[in-house]
């Protein structure tokens, strides 16, 4: 199945039903996914979790509106905002200018991508590995508000090296690699991102850890390009690695499901290994494992 497709569909949907009081809930029945799973592709794709989607394309029709002789008022509440002053906030966070200055300051959005990571991205390795165990940290959110790859290529930034380091002294993994995993909650649109290490056994886990067992699955292991991650991330306006990750992500959901005879098993975890290949280096790079399962004939 081409994923991109699925997102068309809920894309088209989201287009004609704007000025209705959409859910996502709407929106994944209609493309046959559950929440949870329809939130994570829509993500990867578009970099916009559905609800971002949703407010930018009613700002983009508001804004079409306001060359008209509408009220700003009258825009605001066609589009779902309560009240114009909460219209013009959320107006100039968007475009960088005020309704009422629109019309002066037209800017066009810089969409280009950092690189065509499809020309440098090797062929992903199909494995099978069995059963796991993971013990870790885990951060709750909502991922139809929240983009999945800002809270998994960003950990350190929520909780920093400490945790890493309590993770290895409390539990002594036979093994340097730290995991990082989607898990839904209550098949709704919030998730648990776990950031583990694989254990042996729980016998070691604290009461303020998680814990989680991965079953067998085959997976296509991707290996980000390499980047340079000498520096920290502090001298970059944004984090090299972290840019690989997610445009790995795209171009897995974008163009390679589409072009291969697997799609993904939505009932295993996909997960991301950081480990001592991606730390400070010349050629940092980490492995994204995506299960996946022959893909049914038509």
């Amino acid at each position: 199945m081409k994923y991109d497709q699925i997102i068309d569909d809920s894309i088209l949907y989201i287009k004609e039903h704007i000025n209705e009081n959409l859910t996502v809930q709407d929106i994944a029945n209609y493309v046959g996914y559950s929440v949870f799973h329809f939130c994570r592709i829509f993500s990867l794709i578009t970099n916009l979790t559905v609800m971002e989607y949703i407010r930018k394309y009613r700002l983009s029709l508001a804004r079409s509106e306001l060359s008209s002789d509408k009220k700003i008022i009258d825009v605001a509440l066609q589009y779902g905002f309560e009240t114009a002053s909460g219209f013009s906030k959320s107006f100039r966070k968007e475009f960088g200018y005020t309704p009422t200055s629109y019309i002066v300051r037209m800017n066009n959005t810089d969409n280009t991508f950092v690189k065509n990571i499809s020309e440098v991205l090797l062929p992903p390795k199909i494995i099978k590995k069995k059963s796991f165990k993971l013990a870790g940290y885990g951060i709750y959110t909502n991922i139809a508000e929240q983009k999945i790859e800002d809270v998994s290529a960003y950990w350190d930034s929520y909780q920093g090296i400490n945790l890493e380091n309590r993770l290895y002294e409390q539990l002594k993994p036979p093994k340097h690699g730290e995991i990082g995993v989607w898990i839904p909650y209550k098949k709704s649109e919030k998730g648990v991102y776990l950031f583990a290490v694989i254990v042996e056994n729980f016998d070691k886990v604290t009461s303020d850890m998680l814990v989680v067992e991965i079953p067998a699955a085959t997976y296509a292991v991707f290996t980000t390009p390499p980047v340079n991650n000498l520096d920290t991330a502090t001298m970059y306006d944004k984090d090299p690695l972290s840019i690989s990750v997610k445009e790995t992500w795209k171009y897995i959901f974008t163009e390679w499901f589409g072009k291969c005879q697997y799609s993904i098993d939505e009932t295993k975890y996909a997960f991301e290994l950081y480990d001592e290949r991606c730390h400070a280096s010349k050629k940092a790079v980490m492995s994204i494992y995506v299960p996946i399962k022959e893909r049914e004939k038509k």
